[in-house]
């Protein structure tokens, strides 16, 4: 299992902002090029993981809208939707960094293909007890906590594996296209679980979900991957895990952007916990009314993912995130505030149009900044920041639902997301000094 990599030593380097946008290697060259929207699948390799992951990611999210609709009825509390997330965001803080370490250390395809088998069985488990129909609270708990524990493994090595399969040049379409299949999934896989949960309950949206990752698992098995060699001797995981922290927190932009998507994953992303509640509880729908709003969220994502595959200018990508950062805070209040449908939809696309810009271009720049004997370790940090805080906000804001409403929840985290939003990227311009943002 274990390869060797072969790394010239580099100094840690303060790259500016003007500085990247003349260096990142024609990654934006033109405005719009829909003609390069998906060249990363030129690469057999990413071929391949994009089929096998669209595949999988289908069942991944009729999983995630029956699952949250299931708890809330067999609980009818908002406080035990952000249980669920709280459970799943554990191991990631015991375990996350680790698996940074792990994905710098060994092969990324063999970390991918365990953690993936793991996921299939812990889906097909919850398929089982609710097929019997002896499903508790606690059980789907309990299988949260283990598949947070598989995701702190499997989370680095995803988000370095990349560069195993396409070019540094393609990166950003790779991750572009990554989000638009990842949005794919979540615009048609919440529908169709909500009608599959209405019709036929959920257990088959869990059984579909575990069938559906033998897709990415294949694929995986039939990757032609070559192994590079280390020649540096291995330091102690305690050396190794220092030395990820001092580059990230001596790196002003990777210490910025690592910032800025901690404090949307921690006070942002939390409202989409309480969806299944707010269908039910303030649009008076069903789990049907669920799925529909989870993919208005998706669309929004899906187009603006599209949308950056198709970019090929530098100086877009600060500015789209510019956009972003402001523009998903605001969409979250309008949400928060009025309940008519096409109102809740359209802001439901604005937040998931936001989300996308910050998460893709910072993920996008962290790739091509990040030292190569670093990446796992440096992206564990970045996977950490979802998986990590996600389920912390996700209790906050149930908790403060249980209190205060649903919609006063949301209010009160939109705001300090936008006061969060204003601060670290008005630190990002005085760092750089360069008015690009």
């Amino acid at each position: 299992m274990g390869r060797k990599k072969h790394f010239s030593e580099q100094k840690i380097e303060n790259i500016s902002l003007e500085q990247l946008q003349r260096g990142l290697p024609n990654l934006f060259r033109k405005k719009i090029n829909f003609k390069q929207t998906f060249s990363a699948l030129k690469f057999p390799n990413y071929k391949l993981w994009f089929i096998g992951q669209i595949i999988s990611l289908f069942g991944t999210w009729m999983q995630i809208t029956a699952e949250g609709f299931l708890i809330f009825e067999l609980t009818h509390s908002p406080l035990y939707l952000g249980y669920v997330g709280f459970a799943s965001g554990i191991p990631a803080w015991l375990f996350m960094f680790y698996g940074g370490i792990i994905a710098d250390r060994y092969s990324r395809r063999t970390i991918l293909i365990f953690t993936q088998t793991l996921m299939m069985l812990l889906a097909l488990t919850l398929a089982v007890l609710t097929f019997f129909q002896v499903v508790q609270a606690w059980h789907i708990i309990l299988l949260a906590f283990f598949l947070g524990l598989a995701n702190a493994f499997d989370a680095p090595a995803r988000q370095t594996f990349l560069l195993e399969i396409v070019d540094k040049e393609n990166v950003i379409n790779a991750i572009a296209l990554n989000s638009t299949m990842y949005n794919s999934a979540r615009v048609v896989g919440p529908a169709i679980a909500g009608l599959v949960y209405a019709a036929f309950g959920p257990a088959w949206c869990f059984a579909l979900n575990g069938f559906s990752f033998l897709g990415v698992i294949t694929a995986l098995i039939k990757m032609n991957i070559k192994h590079t060699i280390y020649t540096e001797p291995r330091k102690s995981i305690t050396k190794e895990l220092k030395e990820g922290i001092k580059y990230t927190a001596t790196h002003p932009m990777i210490r910025n952007l690592i910032i800025l998507v901690s404090a949307i994953n921690l006070f942002g992303i939390s409202f989409v916990t309480l969806i299944p509640a707010w269908a039910v509880k303030i649009l008076h729908g069903d789990a049907t009314t669920n799925g529909i709003l989870q993919s208005a969220r998706g669309v929004g994502a899906l187009l603006t993912a599209l949308m950056i595959a198709s970019l090929s200018s530098s100086k877009y990508v600060y500015r789209l995130l510019t956009i972003g950062i402001f523009s998903f805070p605001i969409s979250l209040i309008i949400f928060a505030s009025l309940h008519q449908m096409t109102i809740t939809l359209l802001s439901l696309f604005w937040t998931g149009a936001g989300i996308i810009l910050i998460f893709n271009l910072s993920n996008g720049i962290l790739q091509n900044l990040v030292r190569d004997d670093l990446r796992g370790r440096v992206m564990s940090f970045y996977s950490f920041t979802s998986f990590g805080f996600q389920p912390i906000g996700a209790l906050i804001i149930g908790i403060i639902a249980e209190h205060y409403g649903e919609s006063n929840s949301v209010l009160i985290c939109a705001f300090i997301t936008i006061i969060f939003s204003f601060v670290i990227w008005n630190s990002m311009r005085k760092v750089e000094k360069l008015n690009v943002l």
